[in-house]
């Protein structure tokens, strides 16, 4: 067995939650369910419209493949971490949170002045979340974050969609990769958002290369790929740029393809208060079950069981505590 089960690349963002109602975000011109880039005045902005509601999670470390890899790491299997958070307090929350979930990561030595990444998480009642994201320093996030030994120490590279928006970062994930393919690690990427793959396309294709082995999508993105309504034709899409798939269809459960067999994965039925980090929580469960040796559809109950139990929480992780309970319900150990 390698050293990591998944050395993960992305944006460290600090989030915060605030619960609103669907008119606020059609007053603030906020697009629900979207992950938006904003900048500095922008978020200030939405900050100043929403000054006396209740915030739900307030200065949590969020991003997408931190998510995922502090998800993996909390089940029991050894991550890594290539991000970039600035010299200031949000920094060192994020930090001390990967650290706490036993996540490895490149920002041993000093950080850079400046303002780490921020992403305000707007709650609406049927749990939808709609992020508002201010990159800051994570949009410099170079090559220069990348630690080859540790790649090729590990089962999976796991990239983050949304490094597409930045030119350094793409380029970063692209090197990720090729690192990856020539050590004979596996490969997986996440589409992040229908955002990215509407006005992204080609760079997540540069990202993607010849193809991946493994990719996590959800129902709107995959069909957003396929360019088409289609569910069934837009996996057939997929199948052109990734072995192995997984699509998830929120209430509806998954969809897992192990480069054989699709197999419908069951939803877990809980009262959902907050979407934010579902996803996340899916691919970094899914991530743990595949690294130690289950098949597609075994992993994929469990991640739908974990994200189900995640969206009955606010915030984009479950408490400390609750993964190895979690672990040990559904495997026995």
């Amino acid at each position: 067995m390698k050293k990591y089960m998944a050395y993960g690349i992305g944006a460290a963002l600090v989030d915060t939650e605030i619960k609103v109602e669907d008119r606020e975000l059609a007053q603030m011109q906020v697009e629900k369910g979207m992950m938006t880039l904003v900048d500095t005045q922008r978020q200030a902005e939405l900050l100043d419209h929403l000054k006396g509601h209740l915030v739900k999670a307030s200065h949590a470390s969020g991003g997408s493949a931190g998510n995922s890899m502090i998800a993996t790491a909390q089940f029991g299997g050894p991550t890594f971490m290539s991000c970039k958070v600035a010299n200031d307090e949000d920094g060192d929350i994020y930090l001390a949170d990967l650290a706490a979930a036993g996540v490895d990561h490149c920002l041993n030595g000093e950080r850079e002045e400046g303002v780490t990444g921020k992403c305000l998480v707007l709650i609406s009642p049927d749990a939808e979340r709609s992020m508002n994201t201010n990159l800051s320093i994570s949009e410099t996030l170079s090559v220069e974050q990348l630690v080859p030994e540790a790649i090729r120490a590990s089962e999976y590279l796991y990239i983050e969609g949304y490094l597409v928006t930045s030119p350094s970062g793409r380029a970063a994930a692209v090197r990720a990769r090729e690192i990856a393919e020539e050590a004979g690690v596996k490969t997986s990427i996440s589409l992040s958002d229908p955002g990215m793959v509407e006005f992204f396309r080609d760079g997540l294709q540069e990202m993607i290369g010849k193809r991946v082995n493994l990719l996590f999508c959800n129902e709107a993105e995959a069909m957003g790929w396929g360019e088409t309504d289609s569910l069934d034709e837009a996996i057939e899409k997929l199948k052109q740029i990734t072995d192995t798939f997984v699509v998830t269809r929120g209430a509806d459960g998954a969809i897992t393809f192990d480069g054989e067999h699709l197999a419908q994965i069951p939803p877990h039925r809980v009262h959902a208060v907050d979407s934010n980090g579902a996803g996340d929580m899916f691919a970094g469960a899914f991530l743990y079950a595949i690294t130690r040796g289950e098949d597609f559809p075994t992993a994929g109950r469990f991640a739908s069981l974990a994200a189900g139990r995640v969206v009955a929480h606010y915030g984009p992780r479950l408490p400390a505590a609750d993964y190895p309970d979690l672990r040990a319900d559904f495997f026995g150990n």
